[in-house]
C-alpha cells in the first residue's frame, strides 16, 4: 500500500513549472534577405520588310504558239544560213507577239515588300530578392535576446515565460 501512495505522490512532488505571457521590447529588426537567380526570356517584335511576288498571273500559252508560228514562217523565207537566221529571228518575234497577244501587254511581275512581324527573344538570369524571416532583438528584464521570426513583431514581442525551481539545491 506504500508503494502505490508512493507512486501516486510523486508526481505532487516534483517542482511544478509555471508559464505566463509576458512582452519584451523589440530592440533591432534585421530582414533576412536571400538572392534567387532564375532564368526567364525576354522577347521583343521586330517589323521587317520581306518580298513578295506580286499575285498577276501571266500566260505562257501565247508565248509557245506564237514562238511556234514564227519559226514556221521565218523557215519558209530564204536558204541556206538565210534560212535558219530567218527562223530564229521568227522564233524571237512569235514569242513576243503571242506573249503580248495572250497577256494584253501586263507587264512582267515584279516583287513587292510586306512588313513581316519578326520575334526575338534571349533568356536572362533574374535575380529576385526574398525576405524569409526576420532576426529580432529584444530586451526582458535588462538582458537581450535574439530569435528569428517568420514576421516583423513591431515594437514589442510577446514572450512565454516559463518558471521552475532549481532542483540542485
Amino acid at each position: 500500500m506504500m508503494t502505490v501512495l508512493g507512486v501516486c505522490a510523486l508526481p505532487l512532488a516534483q517542482a511544478q513549472v509555471a508559464e505566463f505571457e509576458d512582452y519584451g521590447n523589440v530592440v533591432r529588426v534585421k530582414p533576412r534577405v536571400e538572392q534567387i537567380r532564375e532564368p526567364r526570356q525576354e522577347c521583343r517584335t521586330e517589323y521587317v520588310q520581306v518580298p513578295v511576288a506580286q499575285q498577276q498571273q501571266r500566260g505562257t500559252g501565247g508565248a509557245i504558239l506564237g514562238a511556234i508560228a514564227g519559226g514556221l514562217l521565218g523557215n519558209q523565207v530564204g536558204g541556206g544560213s538565210g534560212r535558219a537566221a530567218a527562223t530564229a529571228v521568227g522564233v524571237v518575234a512569235g514569242t513576243m507577239v503571242g506573249d503580248k497577244v495572250q497577256n494584253d501587254g501586263r507587264p512582267v511581275p515584279q516583287p513587292g515588300y510586306q512588313e513581316q512581324a519578326v520575334r526575338q527573344c534571349r533568356t536572362i538570369e533574374a535575380i529576385e530578392s526574398r525576405t524569409n524571416g526576420y532576426e529580432v532583438t529584444y530586451d526582458y528584464r535588462g538582458r537581450s535576446y535574439t530569435t528569428v521570426m517568420p514576421r516583423d513583431p513591431g515594437n514589442r514581442v510577446r514572450l512565454r515565460v516559463s518558471v521552475e525551481p532549481e532542483m540542485n539545491q
